[in-house]
This record gives C-alpha cells, sequence and structure tokens, in this order.
C-alpha cells in the first residue's frame, strides 16, 4: 500500500503562524529571514493546500478569514509540540533530580557495597529514589532492561550476554567460608576434601546463566555434594557455625560475615577463574545522562571497596560500551 502524502511541512506551518502574528507579508519575511517572494510562494502553496484565501490583502495590512482563524490556535499548538521534540533534553542535575532509578541485582554482594551506593546517592542525589529489584529464576532481567522496568542490572555470569552494554565494577578472588570450629578453618583444604565435603549453595539466579563456581566445576568434570540449598546468599553465611558446612563465595563477601558471625576464610583448593562482578545496561538508555550518572556512581562505589578492602577494578574501563 502507497504511503498517503501529506501537504504540510514545518516551514509552511510557521509561515502561516509568522503571518498570523505580523499581518503582513514584508515583516513575516524579515522576522523568518526569508525573502518576500519566499513567503508570498509559501502563502500561495497554503491557499492551495487549504483551498482558503488565508489572507486578504486591505489597504496597507492583511486580514485573516474566518477559516485562518479556526486554524491559527491549532497551528501554535502542532508547531509548539515539534519545537518541544527537537528541543535538547534537559541537563541533568543530581541535586535537583526527582528520577526513580531502578537496579537489579541477586544478593552476592556484600551489604557495605550497597550501603556505600545508597550512602553517595543520598549526599549527591537527596530527591532521588532507588528501587532495588531481586532477581530470580523467574525473572526475564533482560526484557526488564529492554522496557524500561530496570535501568542497571548487576551481574557476575561468566559469559554476559553479548546484545547488552558492560563495563566491570570489581574482580575477586573465589574462595571458601567455613565455621571457626570447621577442620579447615585457620588452615587448608585439599580438592578431595572440597569435593567430598558438605555445600552451602544458593538457587540458581537465572535460567540461561550458571554461576562462576558450578560453571568451572563442570568444565573441569567434577561435581560438589549440594547438601544445603538457600534461596539466596545472605543466608548461608548463618548456616554455617557449627556445622561441617562450606560456602564458596568471592572474597569480599566472605570477610563481611567472618567479621560478623564465628566463621573463618580458607583458601579454594581449585584455582576457580577470577570473579568478574559488573553493570549490564541496555542500549536504550545509553546516552541518558541521568542512566550515565547512574553508572558513574557505581563505578565509584567500586572504586571505594577497591581501596578499602583490597578488590581490583581493571575494569574502571568499559568493557563492552
Amino acid at each position: 500500500m502507497s504511503r498517503p502524502s501529506d501537504p504540510f511541512d514545518t516551514y509552511l506551518l510557521r509561515v502561516f503562524s509568522t503571518l498570523m502574528a505580523e499581518r503582513s507579508v514584508s515583516r513575516a519575511a524579515a522576522r523568518l529571514n526569508q525573502s518576500q517572494p519566499a513567503v508570498s510562494a509559501a502563502l500561495k502553496k497554503l491557499r492551495d493546500i487549504l483551498g482558503d484565501p488565508l489572507l486578504i490583502k486591505d489597504k496597507q495590512r492583511m486580514v485573516p478569514t474566518e477559516r485562518a482563524l479556526q486554524l491559527e490556535a491549532s497551528v501554535r499548538i502542532v508547531l509548539a509540540e515539534i519545537d518541544g521534540l527537537l528541543a535538547p533534553a534537559a541537563a541533568f542535575d543530581a541535586a535537583t533530580t526527582r528520577q526513580t532509578f531502578r537496579i537489579g541485582t541477586p544478593d552476592y554482594l556484600a551489604p557495605p557495597l550497597m550501603a556505600n551506593m545508597v550512602s553517595y546517592l543520598r549526599l549527591t542525589a537527596p530527591r532521588a529514589r532507588l528501587v532495588v529489584h531481586s532477581l530470580g529464576p523467574d525473572y526475564d532481567y533482560e526484557a526488564a532492561l529492554a522496557a524500561g522496568e530496570l535501568d542497571v542490572v548487576i551481574g557476575n555470569w561468566p559469559q554476559p550476554p553479548e546484545h547488552l552494554r558492560m563495563a566491570i565494577l570489581l574482580e575477586d578472588e573465589v574462595v571458601c567460608l567455613v565455621g571457626r570450629d570447621h577442620p579447615a578453618a585457620g588452615g587448608s583444604m585439599t580438592v578431595a576434601d572440597y569435593l567430598g565435603g558438605a555445600h552451602v549453595v544458593p538457587l540458581m539466579y537465572s535460567v540461561t546463566q550458571r554461576g562462576v563456581v558450578e560453571s568451572h566445576l563442570a568444565a573441569l568434570r567434577m561435581t560438589r555434594e549440594a547438601t544445603v540449598t538457600v534461596p539466596f546468599f545472605g543466608m548461608a553465611p548463618y548456616l554455617l557455625p557449627g556445622t561441617d558446612l562450606v560456602f564458596t563465595t568471592s572474597r569480599h563477601f566472605a570477610e563481611h560475615y567472618a567479621r560478623l558471625l564465628p566463621l573463618a576464610v580458607v583458601p579454594s583448593p581449585i584455582d576457580f577463574p577470577v570473579m568478574r562482578f559488573y553493570q549490564l545496561w541496555h542500549s536504550r538508555t545509553h546516552h541518558s545522562q541521568g542512566h550515565a550518572w547512574l553508572r558513574s556512581l557505581l563505578s565509584a562505589v567500586a572504586r571505594t571497596a577497591d581501596a578499602t578492602q583490597g578488590l581490583r577494578t581493571p575494569a574502571r574501563r568499559a568493557v563492552r560500551s
């Protein structure tokens, strides 16, 4: 089906609006920075399109017809809408913004990291709002990013989705967390001890992605006994004291809970790859000033963690932007 032709363009509407305001071709031409013949030609075209003279010469001025008076208000509204569409986006000001930011993340980041995020947010954007959405196997975070339901997702999958933009926040080593009276506490653990031990394992939080630990064990064709399965990471440390259970996690997460509970951090006997935590976002928000500010805030929090906890943030660069 052929596309219907549209006889109007913005220039004709602006000529009409200016003629209605000036009631003179010469004054309208000067205001529009156009020649009088060009404005006269535009008026002729408008008359042909609308089938009405629109403005009639009366002595030294032009008088609008009834049809022109009927159209005037509508044309002003249309031009205002067009100007609004073409206007540059308002500059983002963190100090005054009332924007709501939405971050999706599992709870595998130690609480101080999110606490630092909130502290920075309250200091720099006191009127902004933050919604932290938990991720789980039944939640499609990729669709949520595409639909604008989430602004950023924090993840640590070995293979993040290729179609999303990404920047690494921090890198951390994989360690084992055990109760303080565990046989391996204060010492070391062999590969046989690890594979034959009783493990606390969190549920998968993505239907399409396996975690770093499970992916690496599968690649080595090794298995461990998931003696206790928990719905989220934050529960696991509280199950360790007084038991023989082992929880495999990142060092910053393990050390945080070892300061709160009778726990010990033990080097992993298996050489797991570095655990990388990164932020993901959709291209639809890549150029948004507010969203760019949010991403820079998350990077600043990661740098603070790097300085205070000895974590690595080699990706102060964007890996896939």
